[in-house]
């Protein structure tokens, strides 16, 4: 997989035009991106889609970045797996971009996803256990929310998570571009 610093590809960008896409949530690119990066979350990501959308400019290298390198470079291999080489990780991210001084676009904050899966289950679960004393049935909804969160730790997959992602206060009503500095 081929990767690129944030200073490289800022030099590269002051002599000509770059494809940066940005696979982070939308929430999360709202908050802070790379002034040239455009948001294609990993999620929803579509190799050939977004290859069709460069229009006719595929043959030119597209730059993958996340908030610290981990997610982008799970998209370059999708890119990969999907037959399209021309693809490259920036190393660090986001993270290091904004620590290089590098141009940014703010906008507004929210909790990030994780804390709002925390909230969720710490409350059904307090939840299940107050309800409990009304009628002891109720304390499977706490077990339910543990069991869920086991399943969560062991796969890898938060269905708890992915839920919260698809509320209305973590998406963008701007088309999904999330450009807005609001």
């Amino acid at each position: 997989m081929q990767t690129i610093d944030v200073k490289q590809l800022s030099e590269k960008r002051s002599g000509g035009e770059i494809d940066l896409i940005d696979v982070r949530m939308p929430t999360e690119f709202r908050e802070v991106h790379a002034e040239c990066a455009r948001s294609v979350p990993l999620e929803s990501l579509d190799p050939a889609a977004v290859m069709a959308s460069r229009n006719g400019n595929a043959g030119h290298p597209l730059y993958v970045i996340c908030r610290s390198g981990n997610r982008s470079s799970q998209a370059c291999q999708k890119f990969l797996d999907a037959g399209f080489e021309n693809v490259v990780n920036v190393e660090g991210g986001t993270m290091a971009w904004e620590k290089a001084g590098l141009p940014v676009v703010r906008g507004k904050k929210s909790l990030p996803l994780m804390q709002q899966v925390q909230i969720t289950a710490g409350f059904l679960v307090v939840l299940g256990v107050a309800l409990s004393l009304l009628h002891p049935y109720f304390i499977g909804l706490s077990a339910f929310v543990g069991a869920g969160l086991m399943f969560a730790g062991i796969t890898g997959l938060c269905p708890m998570a992915s839920f919260i992602a698809k509320m209305p206060w973590n998406q963008c009503s701007d088309g999904g571009s999330c450009c807005s500095t609001t």
